[in-house]
């Protein structure tokens, strides 16, 4: 489909098409994109025993998740660290699971050296993994099978698309409403083109799934959460079930929890992830070093760009704890010269989930 192509977690991948970075950003927001995100992993686990082993190795509630339904989560280390973030769906007679594609050998192997005999591990090698993303993906793939309209946000179907029984869920990594599509490989293709039959579909690449995710809050594997940052440093306190926190009826039980509690409870971290705007319109990138007014150094920068809905540079970063209030202004080093920047809320853009 003409996709500029480039290396990406040992894949290649459409970084852009034909409409460019900036005009498919914005294409999504209004109507609706298509990508291929096959590099996710995919997993099954079956057994009885599959929520409560999986709910052992994650902050999250896994044996209360109900049949068909999806919920986020987190492989913490020993240390309280990020090994991966992840999806969580129920699909009454197995768990599937997403993972980052970096992360995919590593979380296969962590789930193989902590998964009782009880539970089977399956990969889906065989399955490719379509998001349908934007204000009129609902409208185009009910088309399909108009079941998919009264889904609401986090739920999951086995359903019928384009003649092929799919994994469905109305969730994705834009911030708009949206889907992901779980197809064999062998489909995949018809069903993209299904989809970009609609005037409303183009192809969105890699350079603007990551403007989108930015404006919306939405961490990066890598770059925003890796194993040196807890949920709590990371702000994703959310993420953390409450009955597993201290006073929760499961509480703990996960590993790193030793560490991770007791910053919720004290409120005790050194630093922050935190969200940018800047003031001028030069894009403050990744590896860019903050600093605070006496220019003493604060924090760095973990994912910054351009924001086309925004329209002024977006960022988030890691910041001292007693610099991680809105309103602060800190300046950001590019090229030698220190832009003006303040902390803000996120997300930058408005979060357009469908809840019903």
């Amino acid at each position: 489909m003409g996709g500029k192509m480039v290396p990406f977690a040992g894949y290649d991948m459409p970084v852009q098409y034909a409409l460019g970075v900036r005009k498919e950003h914005i294409h999504c927001r209004e109507h609706a994109g298509l990508f291929d995100v096959s590099h996710m992993g995919q997993l099954r686990l079956h057994g009885a025993d599959a929520a409560a082993a999986l709910e052992s190795l994650v902050p999250v509630d896994i044996q209360d998740l109900p049949a068909g339904k999806q919920r986020y989560a987190l492989f913490t280390n020993e240390q309280g660290g990020l090994m991966d973030d992840l999806m969580v769906t129920n699909f009454g007679d197995h768990l599937f699971l997403v993972v980052n594609a970096a992360c995919k050998e590593q979380d296969i192997a962590h789930l193989e050296a902590n998964l009782p005999a009880s539970v089977e591990l399956e990969r889906l090698d065989d399955r490719a993994l379509l998001a349908l993303q934007g204000p009129e993906a609902a409208v185009v793939l009910s088309k399909l099978n108009p079941v998919v309209a009264d889904m609401v946000f986090m739920d999951a179907v086995k359903v019928e698309l384009n003649g092929v029984e799919c994994l469905v869920s109305r969730s994705g990594y834009t911030g708009e409403d949206g889907y992901e599509i779980s197809v064999p490989s062998e489909h995949a293709d018809a069903l993209a083109r299904a989809l970009l039959s609609d005037d409303a579909v183009e192809w969105i690449g890699l350079g603007a799934r990551d403007s989108l995710r930015l404006e919306c809050g939405l961490c990066l594997y890598g770059n925003d959460i890796d194993t040196t940052t807890t949920p709590v440093e990371a702000s994703l306190l959310w993420a953390i079930s409450k009955n597993r926190r201290l006073d929760g009826e499961r509480a703990g039980g996960f590993p790193g929890a030793d560490i991770i509690l007791p910053q919720i409870v004290n409120k005790d971290v050194n630093r922050k992830r935190i969200g940018l705007l800047g003031q001028s319109k030069a894009p403050v990138r990744e590896g860019s070093e903050l600093f605070d007014a006496d220019d003493n150094k604060i924090g760095v920068v973990t994912s910054g760009t351009f924001g086309p809905t925004k329209g002024m540079p977006v960022a988030m970063a890691y910041v001292n704890a007693e610099v991680a209030v809105i309103g602060t202004e800190v300046f950001a080093e590019v090229r030698g010269k220190k832009l003006p920047m303040t902390v803000e809320k996120m997300p930058f853009v408005p979060q357009r989930y469908y809840r019903g």
